[in-house]
């Protein structure tokens, strides 16, 4: 029997690379690792994905690197200095002419500074259609780069994370961009969605960007890909009448993946699905996760 061919079209797969970072910089990845500039410092950290070779020696990258992340186990490590690295330490993205976001840096132990400067392709795509009046919500949130953008622009944001000390730093990093207003939520994200699912809350703008494993409220192990399905369909149901979300994972699921159970959740939606990338001096396109930009028409 011939299958008629399916009415949504197969949306093509983009590539997004943020614009107008002066104090970030990939200089080079391969080999596992990637060589990145934050303000003046200079950082080595692993990174599965660059499985290519290295443009740059490894001697060189450890002559200009002030330090380096050695993994211990699957999630921590420490940090070898090659020079003196301060404590903290600050970089700056232009928003906005008007508008400069500040973040507040360190070297923790699961690899992270607190920043993922590719996301800034997102900060500046949310603008346009933001404004006071217009309600955001932020899950899985971490230091709040889209937080601080959106709030930016009037609109009133709602910062949602499970981890109170990460919630304080974003509260340094607005503290420091000048901006105030944000409403905080130290809370589960799921148990966040499931009651305002309740109350009959709609946001004109989502952003998420869920783990890919972790515990849940009750100690219970918590793995994205078991769990995709249902944190999609239930925040689809927040999403206002001409609202948007933004998901992005730094795990094994596909565009394509996601974007099957956005179309399946959001109806006749506007979906545009890619990958979220750095690009580094040397030449190479690292990607650094799935992404997808959702409206519902």
């Amino acid at each position: 029997m011939a299958h008629s061919e399916a009415s949504t079209p197969v949306s093509p797969l983009f590539r997004w690379f943020p614009e107008g970072w002066k104090d970030h910089e990939l200089i080079d990845s391969g080999a596992g690792s990637k060589l990145e500039r934050f303000g003046e410092i200079v950082l080595i950290r692993p990174e599965p994905k660059a499985i290519w070779d290295r443009g740059m020696n490894a001697a060189e990258w450890r002559r200009i690197a002030a330090a380096e992340f050695v993994p211990t186990g699957r999630t921590k490590g420490h940090w070898e200095p090659h020079q003196s690295v301060p404590d903290k330490w600050e970089v700056r993205y232009p928003l906005t002419p008007e508008c400069n976001l500040h973040f507040s840096l360190e070297m923790t132990r699961f690899k992270h500074v607190g920043l993922f400067p590719e996301q800034a392709a997102n900060w500046r795509w949310v603008l346009p259609n933001l404004g006071p009046g217009k309600r955001v919500l932020n899950l899985f949130a971490y230091t709040g780069g889209a937080s601080l953008a959106a709030r930016s622009t009037g609109a009133d944001v709602t910062h949602v994370d499970a981890i109170k000390q990460v919630v304080t730093w974003t509260r340094i990093n607005m503290e420091l961009s000048g901006i105030e207003g944000i409403r905080w939520c130290v809370e589960d994200a799921m148990r966040f969605v499931e009651r305002e699912l309740r109350r009959k809350n709609q946001y004109d703008l989502i952003i998420m960007d869920p783990p890919a494993w972790g515990l849940g409220p009750r100690g219970e192990k918590w793995k994205l890909e078991d769990q995709v399905g249902h944190l999609i369909r239930s925040t689809s149901g927040l999403v206002a009448s001409g609202g948007s979300v933004i998901m992005n994972t730094y795990s094994g699921l596909s565009p394509s993946s996601l974007e099957n159970f956005w179309r399946a959740s959001l109806p006749g939606a506007s979906v545009q699905a890619g990958e979220l990338c750095l690009k580094s001096g040397t030449g190479q396109v690292l990607p650094t996760g799935s992404l997808l930009r959702v409206t519902r028409n």
